[in-house]
This record gives C-alpha cells, sequence and structure tokens, in this order.
C-alpha cells in the first residue's frame, strides 16, 4: 500500500511572524490594537452552482441538478449566460466492494428550450488530493511553511490550493481538455467525467476539487452525478441519463442549524446554487478617492460570515437562489469566489513611511472592531490553506516584486507573514492590487491587513 500524506493539517509548518504592536491579555492571546473596516464592494450576481454536500460521497446518484423536472431530485434554477460550478467532494471507497473501487463524478448539460445551445468553458480546473495514475492532477496535503513564492512550480497544499492556484494563474488541467460543447434539446451532454480513485492508497481516501467558469449562449440546466465504475472503467453514458431520469439522489450530510435560531450553530454544507462567484472592490478611505497610509493597522474582512463578522456587521456570505432541504442555506465561506482588490495607498503625512501587506486569520468572537485578537503558540488547525497574488509590492530593498503569487499556510489565530512592504514617499501615491479565489478547505474568516512597518 502507498502511504501519503492526506488531510493532515497538523504536519503543516509555520514561519516567522509579522512584527506588530501587540498587547498581551490572557494566556496564549494577545490582542492587536487597530481598526476593522467593512470590506467595500459587493458580491456581483453571477450565479455559481456550489455542489458540497455530501463532502464524503457514499452512494450512487444525483449530487446536484437544476433540470426543471426532477422534483426533490432537482434545485431548478435557470443558467444562462455567464455561471460557475464549484465541486468539492471526498471517496473513501466501497466497504461492500474492493479496495480498488473508484467513484465517478460526471457533470451533465442539456438546452432549457428547443433550440440548440453552445458552451464555453472560459476557465476552470480540477485536482485529485492524490494521483493513482501518471498524467492524472493532484495536490496532496503536503507540510508546506507558512509562506512560500510560486516559480516555475506549482505550490500547493491540498485539491482546494491548487485549483485556486490554476485559477489565478490562468491555468487549466489536462484532464479538461474540452473548451466547447454543442448541447441539443432534448438530451443531457456529458460535460465533464473524472475520477476519484483509492487504489493502493493507505488509507482509502482522496478528494477531487472542480471548479468551471462557463458562458453559455442561451438557457440551460446542469447536473453532477457520482456513481461506481466496474473494473476501473467509468460507467457508460446510458448510466449516466439513467440516474438523472430516476430522480436518485445521493445521500446528504451535515444537517445545519436553522437560520436564525440561538446557540451553537452548525453551517453544513452547500448544494444549491448561490448567487454571487467574484467581489471586486476598491479600499479606500470613507469618503476619499485614497487609502491614507496608516499609522496603525487596519484590517478588512475576507469571507465574513453569520457570527464571524469580526464585529463589522459585514456578511459576505453569498445568498442562495436555490438549494436542497437539510443542507446550508447560505454559502459559508464563499468557497471558489475570487476576490480582487485594489488598494490606492497614498502618504499624506510629511515623512517617508513603509508600510507592509498581509493575510491574517485571526480568533472569531472579537467584540469590537478595535482590536484583532490572536494567539502566540501555532498548534491549533490549520485555517487557510491556499495562493494570494500581489501587484505592486517590494521587497525591503525597495525593488519591485511585479505581480507575484504566493502560498499562504495560517493556523488559528496566526498573524500572517508579510506579503511585501510598499515605501511612500510625502505625498507618493502608489497602487496595490490583490487577488485570491476563497478556497476549499479553508475556514473564514481571514483578514487582509495593511499596517506600517517598525522602525529599528
Amino acid at each position: 500500500m502507498k502511504l501519503i500524506p492526506l488531510m493532515s493539517a497538523a504536519w503543516l509548518a509555520y514561519g516567522a511572524m509579522t512584527a506588530v504592536s501587540a498587547l498581551p491579555v490572557a494566556a496564549g492571546v494577545i490582542e492587536r490594537q487597530q481598526s476593522v473596516r467593512a470590506l467595500p464592494g459587493a458580491l456581483d450576481t453571477v450565479l455559481m452552482v456550489n455542489d458540497n454536500n455530501p463532502e464524503l460521497i457514499k452512494d450512487d446518484g444525483i449530487l446536484i441538478s437544476t433540470f426543471p423536472d426532477g422534483d426533490e431530485a432537482s434545485v431548478p434554477v435557470v443558467l444562462n449566460g455567464r455561471f460557475d460550478l464549484f465541486s468539492h467532494h471526498v471517496y473513501a471507497g466501497d466497504p461492500q466492494g474492493s479496495p480498488t473501487s473508484t467513484l465517478w463524478l460526471a457533470v451533465l448539460a442539456a438546452p432549457l428550450g428547443d433550440a440548440p445551445v453552445t458552451l464555453h468553458l472560459l476557465a476552470g480546473s480540477t485536482s485529485l488530493s492524490q494521483a493513482t495514475e501518471p498524467g492524472q492532477t493532484q495536490a496532496p496535503f503536503l507540510p508546506l511553511p507558512s509562506l512560500m513564492k510560486e516559480t516555475t512550480e506549482v505550490v500547493a497544499a491540498g485539491p482546494g490550493s491548487r485549483v485556486a492556484g490554476d485559477l489565478l494563474a490562468g491555468r487549466r488541467a489536462p484532464e479538461l481538455a474540452n473548451r466547447r460543447w454543442s448541447l441539443t434539446p432534448g438530451a443531457a451532454t456529458q460535460v465533464v467525467l473524472l475520477p476519484i480513485p483509492v487504489a493502493g492508497l493507505d488509507p482509502l481516501l482522496n478528494g477531487r476539487n472542480l471548479q468551471l467558469r462557463f458562458q453559455s449562449s442561451g438557457p440551460v440546466a446542469i447536473a453532477t452525478l457520482a456513481a461506481h465504475g466496474k473494473d476501473g472503467k467509468a460507467p457508460d453514458d446510458q448510466h449516466w441519463l439513467q440516474l438523472l431520469k430516476d430522480q436518485r439522489m445521493s445521500s446528504k450530510e451535515h444537517q445545519p442549524t436553522p437560520r436564525g435560531s440561538k446557540g451553537k450553530i452548525i453551517y453544513s454544507r452547500v448544494s444549491g446554487v448561490q448567487i454571487g462567484s467574484s467581489w471586486r472592490a476598491r479600499i479606500t478611505d470613507p469618503g476619499s478617492p485614497v487609502l491614507a497610509a496608516p499609522k496603525a493597522p487596519i484590517s478588512w474582512p475576507i469571507s465574513s460570515l453569520e457570527r464571524g463578522s469580526l464585529s463589522t456587521h459585514q456578511v459576505q456570505t453569498a445568498e442562495l437562489k436555490n438549494f436542497y432541504p437539510g443542507t446550508a442555506w447560505a454559502a459559508h465561506g464563499n468557497y471558489g469566489v475570487e476576490y480582487d482588490l485594489t488598494l490606492p495607498l497614498k502618504n499624506t503625512g510629511s515623512a517617508p513611511v513603509t508600510l507592509e501587506l498581509s493575510l491574517d486569520s485571526p480568533l472569531k468572537g472579537n467584540s469590537t472592531t478595535s482590536f484583532l485578537r490572536f494567539r502566540d503558540d501555532l498548534n491549533g488547525p490549520v485555517m487557510f490553506r491556499g495562493p494570494i497574488q500581489t501587484t505592486g509590492l517590494e521587497d525591503p530593498e525597495g525593488v519591485s516584486n511585479g505581480r507575484q503569487t504566493q502560498h499562504l499556510v495560517l493556523r488559528q489565530g496566526q498573524q500572517g507573514p508579510a506579503l511585501g512592504q510598499l515605501t511612500l514617499k510625502p505625498g507618493e501615491e502608489k497602487q496595490v492590487r490583490v487577488r485570491l479565489v476563497y478556497p476549499a478547505d479553508a475556514t473564514p474568516p481571514q483578514v487582509i491587513t495593511v499596517q506600517p512597518v517598525k522602525q529599528s
């Protein structure tokens, strides 16, 4: 059997911390005195088919379907023009069958109406946690440091991290060979067919992340389905069509806490169609076209959610247009959503200033926007593993880094390492751009932070 480092968050190492002014307030916790502001902008209205419940697939059937004639097996929504698909699942083998069993994931699409429709893949990628055959795109959960710069080699920890990086870089996994499909009325066309294999893995556990950005020439329905093959081969086309026709559902998991309930909240996993696939914003001071270089840290939430807004009262979670009963009622975590942020920084003072930018993972539950809480040790769970792309930052010598992608691994309560610096002369203005696709396996919220560098 092949031993793999799958889903071993405790192995992930951590790197140097950003130097900030911190006030110890309790054993193991520090409060960073600063301001926390709501993130400007908003989600767009592009629909995203969010297919993440069940995460662990146990039986064959429909995972999600927007076909209009599916009764309880469908969440009917018309997809027309730009729309996305986010799919993230795990397979742990077939307890009743062979340890070499493979689960197959299929995406089917069909026109809604009597006219043919052309479907284009604008961007997308996919990755397994662990490849079992040559040529399969993979991203094992390897023990990476807090910060690694991506050069010619892809840096990733887990399939969600890998696919997020591919989308940022414009890469496409070789498994997604087709980029255009002609959909015929009255029939469902197989758009994607991918395996989730476990043969030779110890433990029998593998995962797959799939994210696709589509453009259709007309209204369509889409469905993702899971089914076991035979002797390593995928089910034939008729098998998938029959599953869809029979309205056979794959079992769901993780019942959510009803919306508005008091006490502990179980967010659950999403199986529905969300409104919003990207958040674009220009971060400035209120009423100003620029962001004045701060004299203390300022942070803005990323993927803030119900009971996790860091006291900004801003819930960035995408609302669901339609969803299956017993699954999440909002897209908690905003997995697959792209954040594209511009910061026009200006030195409004009379002396030069050096700033640094970071992505941090503060503790949830602070009751004010005048500080964030962090841990002084990093033994907790990993809360974020994924890439972040920046443009306009500099190295400590003031040399431009251009556009660069760095991979982050952040534990609970970790102040993230500096992604780069920026030195501004009095009156000078420079623009920084930050892009990230919120990766599967992350736990929200995080914050983007700008702060002055402490002078020695």
